[in-house]
């Protein structure tokens, strides 16, 4: 039994446009500016955050205890 081709048509139309819309959503997903601005609100949500203080100042203090020891090695 074969198809009609008008349905045919019509299926390949909307795939089409399904196919285009999928495609235009994924140029906004990931154009630079975009992904920027997700990057630069996630890491301000993360420093925000307790865990994200406690790693920044951990690793704060980390360098600065470098800094002091490598200062008082080379005396």
């Amino acid at each position: 039994m074969s198809r009609d081709p008008e349905i045919i048509q019509r299926e390949i139309e909307q795939a089409r446009a399904e196919l285009g819309s999928t495609l235009d959503q994924l140029v906004v997903r990931t154009s630079p500016k975009t992904l920027a601005a997700k990057g630069k609100t996630s890491a301000q949500e993360f420093l925000a955050s307790t865990k994200g203080r406690l790693i920044v100042g951990g690793t704060a203090a980390a360098v600065v205890a470098l800094v002091v020891v490598n200062r008082l090695r080379h005396r």
